[in-house]
């Protein structure tokens, strides 16, 4: 703050005239300089007390003429990622962590759930901090702005939490979290009052003291409506194995043994069993990263994608509910285009060339992959000719989701970028689906955000405001997250469908929905997990480009049960009950 002329100290000039004593000059002017001074710190205080309570308070930024606009801080989102030490020395502290939007307490306006590292003994180097890092819970207010009810939820922690993955595990109407982390990992259930409870001891599904995982899903395999879980694990870390190429700053993930995946049947009254073995799952040497599940042959059951970290990734099919067996190899997504086993993060499913298969997008540290599917279980790798390719390889991908940002009813895609074994930043991309197969990366044209170099890794993506376009949160490498809000979106038209299963598992998760608009077809599926341990908008999103009605809306749920609904006004929220 700075001083005003009128506050300056100074001395009376004409004391001699009112006859005074030079004690007395002395005591009036110290007199004067305490009720200055007093004034000072008045103002001062005042100023502060201004400056607190504008940082405080939360309000939404006027739109500018970016796409995406960056303004998570403004709007009460002050994540920020922490890998628990002061420099990133392995692999664990590098991998971290996911997000996820989800509607906790159903007042149709989704919230944010963001998971951090934290100070760990025998991993961290630095002294354990006074305040320990921890995951956060923002709730929307509905207004475009978030507050942290963190502790009144009770979901904080602690954990060296990676990734969250969010289902009605009970049918009871009510999300609930699994979070997965290095060391034992936790499912919260949602009481539906704002507050959860860990129910992972009596659930069983934590897994061993050493675990070390990373992405999981919610599917039901078996159709029978209750939601189960595949936890993927990663790797068997060793933090006094120091071995390594010096400029790498850490161990590489083949310097460790890796773990096998688990999958657990929900046996429908709160507890899981573990069914790795007697239901096919043979993981020998997969390092799992990203994990995923789509009905990709659609015969009725849901498949399991696992995105390995060095090694061939995995496609379980779904035996009908009795078994998997995967078809990675025979299906051609087990490795990328030249052969090789690349560093899978993420995998999502979307059919993005309208052929009512789901195709599927995989980042990685080189070129991606982008599948077709071309039916029969067999997909080809159209990365190099639909453009991705070349631009994708200049960075690490990270997480990376299918989306219609602009609603012209193709899905584009966007990765999130940033280094290995660094505290490198990387820009993000976004890459608009053309048509005809073919994607333009748009990210320079798109905001400021794509400027940026960040670390990213997780993200999520949904409707935050309700108005019809797709926003996004990512998660920085121990730094703040970003929140993008989509300025333009809605200039086109759009439709979101709110899934709820009667005899199906609540969600509706594996529905395959198909919708007729303008002439023109889109089919998609409702998902639990996407890309990189997160996981989008519980609501499916379909652009609509400038048609203002849906004339058939074709919904084949888990049960088996076909719903049709018709001529469907665009530009809401639709809630559709199982029927």
């Amino acid at each position: 703050m700075k001083w005003k002329k009128s506050i300056y100290l100074r001395p009376y000039q004409n004391l001699t005239t009112m006859n005074t004593t030079k004690t007395n000059y002395n005591s009036l002017y110290m007199l004067k300089y305490i009720v200055y001074l007093f004034v000072f710190f008045l103002i001062l205080a005042g100023c502060q007390s201004k400056n607190t309570q504008k940082q405080s308070v939360t309000s939404v930024p006027v739109a500018t003429d970016d796409y995406f606009q960056e303004i998570g801080k403004e709007i009460g989102l002050d994540f920020i990622h922490s890998i628990g030490d002061k420099e990133l020395s392995n692999i664990v502290e590098s991998s971290g962590g996911g997000v996820a939007f989800l509607d906790y307490d159903q007042d149709g306006y989704i919230d944010l759930y963001i998971t951090s590292g934290t100070w760990k003994e025998g991993l961290s180097s630095e002294p354990k901090p006074d305040k320990m890092p921890q995951n956060h819970l923002y709730h929307n207010r509905g207004d475009g702005t978030f507050e942290d009810v963190t502790k009144k939820a009770g979901v904080g922690g602690p954990w060296y939490s990676m990734g969250v993955t969010v289902g009605d595990y009970n049918n009871d109407g009510y999300p609930d979290l699994f979070v997965s982390n290095y060391g034992p990992n936790v499912l919260y259930k949602n009481n539906g009052n704002g507050t959860f409870t860990d129910v992972t001891k009596r659930a069983k599904v934590g897994g061993e003291e050493n675990k070390f995982s990373t992405g999981a899903v919610w599917l039901d395999y078996d159709n029978d409506s209750f939601l189960d879980l595949y936890v993927g694990n990663y790797l068997n870390f060793d933090p006094k194995y120091k071995y390594y190429y010096a400029p790498d700053g850490f161990p590489s993930p083949m310097a460790y043994d890796a773990q096998p995946d688990i999958l657990y049947h929900n046996n429908g009254d709160g507890t899981f069993e573990d069914v790795t073995k007697s239901m096919g799952i043979t993981d020998r040497d997969g390092r799992a990263m990203g994990v995923g599940a789509i009905d990709y042959d659609d015969d009725g059951f849901v498949d399991i994608y696992v995105a390995n970290d060095h090694s061939m990734n995995y496609l379980w099919h779904n035996n009908g509910g009795k078994g998997f067996t995967d078809m990675g190899t025979p299906s051609g997504t087990a490795f990328g285009q030249s052969g090789e086993s690349a560093v899978s993060m993420s995998v999502d499913f979307a059919d993005y060339t309208g052929s009512g298969r789901m195709d599927m997008f995989i980042s990685d540290d080189k070129y991606c992959r982008l599948y077709e599917n071309l039916g029969n279980g067999i997909f080809s790798d159209r990365s190099y000719s639909s453009g991705i390719a070349m631009p994708a390889g200049q960075y690490v991908g990270w997480s990376s989701s299918f989306i219609d940002y602009n609603n012209d009813g193709l899905v584009d895609i966007y990765k999130v970028n940033g280094a290995l074994k660094h505290l490198y930043g990387q820009e993000d991309q976004l890459f608009e689906n053309i048509g005809n197969g073919k994607f333009k990366d748009v990210s320079t044209e798109s905001g400021k955000y794509f400027l940026q170099e960040l670390v990213g890794r997780g993200a999520c993506f949904g409707d935050y405001d309700n108005d019809g376009d797709i926003d996004g949160y990512i998660v920085n490498l121990n730094d703040s997250g970003a929140f993008l809000r989509n300025n333009k979106g809605n200039q086109n038209n759009w439709l979101e469908l709110n899934l709820v299963g009667t005899t199906s598992n609540r969600d509706g998760i594996g529905s395959r929905v198909k919708i007729s608009s303008g002439g023109k077809v889109q089919t998609a599926q409702k998902k639990s997990t996407t890309g990189y341990l997160s996981q989008n908008d519980p609501r499916m999103h379909f652009g609509l480009a400038k048609s203002d009605m849906v004339e058939k809306i074709e919904i084949k749920w888990p049960s088996g049960k076909l719903q049709i609904l018709e001529n469907i006004k665009a530009n809401q929220i639709l809630t559709v009950k199982e029927q």
